[in-house]
């Protein structure tokens, strides 16, 4: 990566939080995380009972045990045009076989690609002192190219379709695609703690991002109601009303009174899809964050424990939650057993302090 990126137009900012603002950011930033990595090891699991087979009830951080027996990784596929877009390195060779796990060399809290990219946002973030598109984008295209950087098996269409173009020699704010699924929300918990107090900037910044990877109306829509729902909350408004209020287009009371009447396994799988794609999966996270809004723990174990795109909507869920209940409701043992908690805590207080000396 060029460290010099973007340099120019990175200028330091600052704000002051109070103790409660800050509770609730750093609850909002690991929140995500932590969503995201208790799901990681039943990530994409549709089949239920083959999953309390192979892991039981999911409650603490766990590694994958491979091999994962509904994997589809066989079916996708992926060849880079050239160096400009390897992306696989040495996890190629385990696409096109059965029985691989998507996550299959994680560790027991470690977080999957796209909430490992949101540490490299992260980084872009305190650097700058501001949002820096070219700066991310630098960041972004060195961590993927350059192999060692993480060690997940499984890349998202999303980055796929992103080195095509890129490979092709096209800009890289030209390189998204028009992709439709959950993942595309996996960062917007980090921009909105990062800008808290400033809606609009949060909810400018959050679409000129998620648009450099997910250029779907929809996977937009989404984002802006999720940045609407975690500003209302972040100011005092209960999850439940701020959820109710800003997600018209997503969900409802109506909704939630006549979900609630069926188990969580009944509302995501048959009344709206465990998978990943935005109309089903955006509505699932609401509904798991407005049933379990008082308990962050509960919450975090229902969602893993549902399969299907789990790991997307925990962070999604994870996020919501996280800044309702603060830091200082969420399971101690969840915030200290994450992967590289030391440096993930560091980073999330340097992000909503915005450096401040």
């Amino acid at each position: 990566m060029d460290s010099k990126s973007g340099e120019a137009n990175c200028r330091t900012f600052s704000m002051s939080v109070t103790k409660r603002e800050e509770d609730s950011l750093v609850g909002l930033v690991l929140g995500g995380f932590i969503g995201d990595a208790l799901a990681m090891p039943v990530h994409w699991y549709y089949d239920r009972v083959a999953m309390r087979q192979d892991y039981g009830v999911v409650r603490e951080y766990m590694a994958p045990r491979p091999p994962h027996h509904g994997s589809i990784l066989w079916r996708s596929e992926y060849s880079a045009l050239n160096e400009r877009g390897d992306i696989l390195h040495d996890q190629a060779q385990y696409w096109g076989q059965h029985g691989i796990h998507y996550h299959q060399f994680l560790r027991a809290g470690e977080n999957t690609l796209n909430l490992q990219l949101a540490k490299v946002l992260m980084e872009s973030l305190i650097a700058c002192g501001k949002y820096d598109a070219d700066d991310y984008l630098a960041r972004y295209i060195d961590f993927m190219l350059t192999e060692g950087k993480h060690r997940d098996t499984y890349v998202e269409e999303c980055h796929r379709k992103f080195f095509m173009a890129y490979a092709s020699g096209t800009v890289p704010r030209k390189c998204g695609g028009a992709d439709i699924h959950i993942g595309g929300l996996a960062h917007v918990g980090v921009i909105s703690a990062y800008f808290a107090g400033d809606l609009e900037a949060t909810r400018e910044t959050v679409k000129q991002h998620v648009s450099l990877t997910h250029r779907s109306p929809e996977v937009l829509n989404a984002s802006d109601a999720m940045v609407r729902i975690l500003a209302d909350v972040f100011t005092g408004v209960p999850l439940r009303e701020a959820i109710f209020t800003n997600s018209t287009d997503w969900f409802s009371k109506r909704k939630a009174m006549d979900w609630s009447k069926d188990p969580d396994e009944v509302v995501i799988g048959r009344r709206v899809s465990s998978a990943c794609y935005i109309a089903d999966a955006f509505p699932a996270s609401l509904y798991l964050a407005w049933k379990y809004a008082d308990n962050f723990e509960q919450g975090v174990i229902a969602n893993a424990n549902l399969g299907g795109d789990n790991c997307h909507r925990g962070a999604v869920f994870g996020s919501l939650m996280g800044c309702a209940v603060g830091l200082s409701r969420m399971p101690q043992r969840y915030i200290d057993q994450i992967d590289d908690a030391i440096r993930l805590k560091e980073q999330t207080q340097k992000l909503i302090t915005k450096n401040e000396n």
